[in-house]
C-alpha cells in the first residue's frame, strides 16, 4: 500500500477546496438566475423594455374657429415628414426616384439621403396628406404625422384669433377658448435604438387622440374684410398711427367685425384693450340722461354767447360757426360743447355718473377675451368743480371701441345695453351643438320714447350735421362724429394730436348695425372726426350693402331698392379727399348706369378677388378660400353695378 504523504494530503485537500469553491459559485449563479428570472424577472423585463421603448404623447387635432357662416379662419393641417433607413431600402436607386417624385425634390438631394451609411436620415420640410397614399408601406421609408395651426384668411383677423405657441392658445379667441380647442391627447409606444433615440416608423398606437372642438364665432369674413380694407385705406390716406373699426348688431350684441391696426398689422386688441377720451361722440348719452330724467327736452334753447363759457377756472369753446342761441337738438347737430355742458349743469353728480354707468362706461364690456379693460370712470366723490362739464363732453372719462359701440347699439335698439357676443355655439368633432351662447341682456338704460328722440337728432347730425360724411343715398343713418385730444407718454395733452371717431347705426328708423370708426391722431390740414372718421364709416356700410351675405334684413334692403336701385360703387380710396367737418357730402347713385366688364381674376387669392369686386360696386358670393379658379359670371361679361358675381377658389367642385 502506498504511503500517503503530507503532499498527497496538501494536494487532495486543494483540489476539494477548489471543488468546493466551484460547486459554490455554481449554486450562487444558479441561486441568482433563478432569484433573476422568478422573483425580480418582471422587474427587469420592464427595464428592458423601458431602455428599448418609450412612451411619446400624441397631439390631438386642435378644433377649429369658423365665422357665422362657416367659413374656416383656424384650423388645425396635417403634414408628415419622410425619414429613410438606407440600409432597409431594397432598391435605393428606384426609391430615390419615387421619393424625388412625391416630394418635388431634387434628386441629388434625395440620393445624399438613401445611399447613405448613416442608420436614417430626415428629409427636409413638411408634406401634405397626399404624400402618405404614395409612400405608405414603401419598405425604409417611414412617415411622421405633424399638426400645425394654420390661418386660411391670413392676417385678417389675428389679434382677434390669436395665436398658438407649444400647443397653448396665446391671445384672442385660441386663449379664450383653448381647452374647448386642445381636444385629448394620445399615447404611442416607439421603439428606441442603442443611443436612446426613437426610430423613425416603429411605433404602436396605444390609445387614441379625440379632436378638440370646434368654436362658432359671430363674425362674418366679408364684413371682416371690408372692415379691414376701409380702416387701412384710412389709415393710409390720413396718415394715422393706427385705428379701430367695429360693425356690430345692436339687438343682439353681435360682434360682426372687428378690426384694430397698429403699425399696419392686425395683430393688436386695441378696440378692447386700449381706451381713449371719447369726446363729442359721448355728448347723446348726456343728453339721453337730462330726457331720461325730465330735465331738458331737444326743444330747450341755450345760450352759448361767442362760443365760449368758462366753468370752474375751465375754459369751453366751440368749433362750429353757430353761435347764440341754440336748442339741445341743436347742439347735437352742431357739436357745440358750450351748450350741452351748460345744459349738463341740471344733472346732479350722481345723476349723471349712473347715467354713464347704466351705458357700460367703467366696467368691461364683456367680450371674454384676454385683455380687456373697464377704462376710466370716476366716482363722483373724486370728481373736481370742472368734473360734470368735462364729462358731458367726452373728457375725464377713458372709454374702450367696444364699451362705445355697445352703448350707441342700446340708442339704436330702443334703450337695453346688450353684452358683447362673440360665440354663438361650440360642436363637438362630429358637429353636434353641445353649448349654446344666447345673446344676453345687460340691463335697461332709457325709455324707448328717449331713444326714438335722440335719433331723429343723430339723424339730424348725418344729414345736415358734423356727421354728414357719413350719408347714405339709399338708407338713413343716425350717428355722431367727434375728435379729442390725445395723451401723450408724460401724461399731458399731446400738441396736435387728436382721435378722431364716428359712430352711427343703420337703417336709422329699424337699426340693424352699428359701425364704430376710430383713428388714431389723423395728420394733415383736417383731423376731425366729421371728415376723417365719417367717410369711413360710409364707405364701409356701403361696401356691406354691395355684400353677397349683408346681415341686412329683407325689409331695409327693399327699401334702400325703392330709394335707389343701385348701391354707389365702394371708393375707398376717395377717403383721401379732405372735407370740412362743417360741409355736407352726399352720397349720390352713379351716373353711370350702363354695364360695366366683370374683371379677370383667375389667379387671385379670394380677399383680393373680393376687395376688387366690392371697390366696382358688385356683390360677392364666394365659394370657399384659396385662389380664384373661375368666375360667373366670366370675365369681360357686362353686367350693371349692385349685380352678384359668384367666385369659385381652387380644391371645390364647380357648381
Amino acid at each position: 500500500m502506498k504511503k500517503v504523504t503530507r503532499a498527497d494530503r496538501r494536494l487532495t485537500f486543494r483540489r476539494r477546496t477548489l471543488l468546493g469553491g466551484w460547486l459554490l459559485a455554481a449554486g450562487v449563479l444558479v441561486w441568482r438566475a433563478g432569484q433573476i428570472q422568478i422573483a425580480e424577472g418582471a422587474t427587469w423585463r420592464a427595464q428592458a423594455e423601458s431602455q428599448q421603448r418609450m412612451s411619446a404623447e400624441v397631439v390631438a387635432a386642435r378644433g377649429s374657429v369658423v365665422d357665422r357662416n362657416r367659413v374656416e379662419l383656424a384650423l388645425s393641417r396635417e403634414t408628415y415628414r419622410v425619414s429613410v433607413a438606407p440600409h432597409e431600402l431594397e432598391d435605393a436607386d428606384a426609391v430615390a426616384e419615387l421619393l424625388a417624385a412625391s416630394l418635388d425634390m431634387r434628386q441629388a438631394t434625395v440620393r445624399r439621403a438613401t445611399h447613405s451609411d448613416a442608420r436614417w436620415r430626415v428629409l427636409p420640410g413638411s408634406y401634405p396628406p397626399s404624400v402618405r397614399e404614395a409612400l405608405m408601406g414603401l419598405t425604409g421609408v417611414y412617415l411622421e404625422r405633424e399638426l400645425q395651426r394654420f390661418y386660411p384668411q391670413g392676417e385678417l383677423a389675428r389679434g382677434l384669433l390669436g395665436v398658438v405657441i407649444d400647443g397653448r392658445g396665446a391671445g384672442g379667441v385660441e386663449q379664450a377658448f383653448d381647452e374647448l380647442l386642445q381636444g385629448r391627447a394620445g399615447r404611442d409606444i416607439l421603439a428606441r435604438d442603442n443611443s436612446g433615440k426613437p426610430i423613425p416608423g416603429a411605433a404602436t398606437r396605444v390609445e387614441e387622440p379625440q379632436p378638440g372642438n370646434h368654436v362658432v364665432l359671430t363674425i362674418d369674413l366679408e364684413l371682416q374684410e371690408i372692415a379691414r380694407e376701409a380702416l387701412s385705406e384710412a389709415v393710409a390716406s390720413t396718415q394715422a398711427e393706427g385705428g379701430d373699426l367695429l360693425v356690430t348688431d345692436p339687438r343682439t350684441g353681435d360682434i360682426l367685425a372687428m378690426v384694430s391696426l397698429r403699425d399696419g398689422s392686425t395683430a393688436s386688441l386695441s378696440a378692447i384693450n386700449t381706451p381713449y377720451e371719447p369726446g363729442s361722440i359721448l355728448k347723446p348719452f348726456t343728453v339721453a340722461g337730462l330726457l331720461e330724467h325730465g330735465l331738458a327736452t331737444l326743444e330747450d334753447e341755450f345760450d352759448t354767447g361767442d362760443g365760449t363759457w368758462e366753468v370752474a377756472g375751465r375754459k369751453i369753446s366751440d368749433t362750429s360757426p353757430r353761435k347764440g342761441i341754440l336748442t339741445l337738438g341743436e347742439a347735437i347737430r352742431v357739436s357745440s360743447n358750450v351748450a350741452v355742458a351748460k345744459a349738463a349743469q341740471s344733472l346732479t353728480p350722481s345723476q349723471q355718473y349712473q347715467v354713464l354707468r347704466d351705458f357700460g362706461f367703467g366696467a368691461p364690456a364683456g367680450i371674454g377675451l384676454a385683455g380687456e379693460v373697464a377704462g376710466t370712470l370716476r366716482r363722483p366723490d373724486q370728481w373736481s368743480l370742472q368734473s360734470p362739464a368735462s364729462l358731458a363732453i367726452g373728457y375725464e372719462i377713458a372709454v374702450t371701441p367696444l364699451q362705445m359701440a355697445m352703448a350707441y347699439g342700446a340708442l339704436a335698439n330702443g334703450g337695453t345695453l346688450m353684452a358683447p357676443r362673440l360665440v354663438t355655439e361650440i360642436r363637438d368633432p362630429d358637429g353636434h351643438v353641445i353649448r349654446r351662447f344666447e345673446p344676453r341682456t345687460v340691463r335697461r338704460v332709457v325709455r324707448k320714447s328717449v331713444t326714438r328722440r335722440l335719433v331723429r337728432a343723430l339723424v339730424d347730425v348725418v344729414e345736415d350735421g358734423t356727421g354728414s360724411g357719413a350719408r347714405l343715398s339709399t338708407l338713413s343713418v343716425a350717428g355722431k362724429s367727434g375728435t379729442s385730444r390725445a395723451v401723450g407718454s408724460d401724461g399731458r395733452y399731446e400738441k396736435g394730436a387728436y382721435f378722431a371717431s364716428f359712430v352711427g347705426f343703420v337703417p336709422a328708423e329699424n337699426p340693424q348695425l352699428v359701425v364704430l370708426v376710430k383713428l388714431d391722431r389723423p395728420r394733415g390740414a383736417s383731423y376731425y372726426g366729421g371728415s376723417t372718421a365719417a367717410p369711413v364709416s360710409r364707405a364701409t356700410m356701403e361696401a356691406i350693402l354691395a355684400a353677397g351675405h349683408t346681415p341686412l334684413g329683407r325689409g331695409a334692403l327693399a327699401r334702400a331698392t325703392e330709394l335707389s336701385p343701385r348701391p354707389e360703387p365702394v371708393r375707398f380710396a376717395s377717403l383721401q379727399s379732405p372735407i370740412s367737418s362743417n360741409q355736407p357730402v352726399r352720397s349720390q347713385p352713379s351716373d353711370d348706369a350702363a354695364a360695366v366688364p366683370v374683371p379677370a381674376l383667375e389667379g387671385l387669392t379670394a380677399r383680393s378677388a373680393a376687395r376688387r369686386l366690392h371697390a366696382m360696386g358688385f356683390r360677392v358670393i364666394l365659394k370657399g378660400s384659396g385662389h380664384v379658379s373661375k368666375t360667373m359670371p366670366e370675365a369681360g361679361v357686362r353686367i350693371a353695378r349692385g349685380d352678384t358675381v359668384r367666385v369659385w377658389v381652387r380644391g371645390l367642385d364647380h357648381e
